[in-house]
């Protein structure tokens, strides 16, 4: 069973509601309103067991996920949800070893995502313009023990990407079709970008980017929904998150071959 150690994060767990990202520390309080948490007793513990807070509630230690980092991250701006971040890592077939270079770092929630998949082999390259952003984006990654796997620059990525020949590409930029030409530049041929857009005009005018260079150009808009399950009373939840953005996916042709192949025909 693995232990939690000194310094390490942990998941305290109470509830769906109740559940608070902490470190392991010696001589270290965590207050919540259902009591006082002594961090201390958590240091040796084997994951998966609980703690008692001062007002008598057992409260469980569990080994917190790249999730559960992303949801407690400093957010300087809006983060993916992990809807759409499973979809990204799904259709662009992020696996170790991946090179995947990023336009928009933001807070570094799809960057880390990332990073997990790729790691131990694979690395991911972000550009992000703002340097405040990057910093805070490198922060987050480190919490999860990440950095290595990640290089976060602080460039704009509208002026090019330094890497080549990398196995995936993520966009999420309020001018994806700015780049689309860089990233065609950068990528393998046969393999996927993905771009991440709030409106349907930013959807509009980088599908139209696109065609040309890239085929198989799927746009989606990916919805979730959380059931309340009791017995006797099973349902969706009353509120939900709705709209985040539009996901389009594509695939890098050569331009020679179609060109060939066109005037054969």
């Amino acid at each position: 069973m693995k232990l939690a150690k000194e310094g390490d994060f942990v998941l305290l767990y109470l509830n769906e509601r109740k559940k608070w990202l902490v470190q392991a520390r010696k001589e270290k309080e965590f207050h919540t309103d259902k009591g006082i948490v002594n961090l201390g007793e958590i240091v040796g513990k084997p994951f998966g067991t609980s703690v008692r807070s001062t007002l008598g509630y057992d409260i469980h230690v569990l080994l917190p996920t790249v999730r559960d980092h992303v949801t407690n991250m400093q957010r300087p701006t809006q983060i993916l949800y992990d809807k759409d971040i499973a979809i990204v890592l799904f259709r662009l077939d992020i696996r170790s070893g991946s090179i995947v270079i990023e336009a928009g770092t933001g807070s570094g929630a799809m960057t880390a995502s990332l990073a997990n998949a790729v790691r131990p082999d694979g690395h991911v390259y972000s550009y992000e313009i703002r340097r405040g952003f990057a910093e805070i984006a490198k922060r987050n990654v480190a919490k999860m023990g990440l950095e290595k796997f990640v290089t976060i620059k602080n460039a704009d990525a509208k002026l090019g990407f330094e890497e080549n020949d990398v196995d995936a590409a993520v966009v999420d930029l309020e001018d994806p079709w700015e780049v689309v030409d860089l990233v065609y530049e950068a990528l393998k041929a046969s393999h996927s970008v993905a771009s991440f857009s709030p409106t349907m005009n930013q959807l509009e005018r980088t599908v139209e980017a696109m065609e040309g260079k890239f085929v198989d150009i799927d746009s989606l808009e990916c919805l979730m929904r959380n059931m309340r399950v009791e017995r006797g009373k099973t349902r969706p939840r009353t509120l939900m998150i709705g709209h985040t953005g539009y996901l389009t996916f594509a695939r890098k042709i050569v331009k020679s071959n179609l060109q060939t192949d066109s005037n054969s025909g």
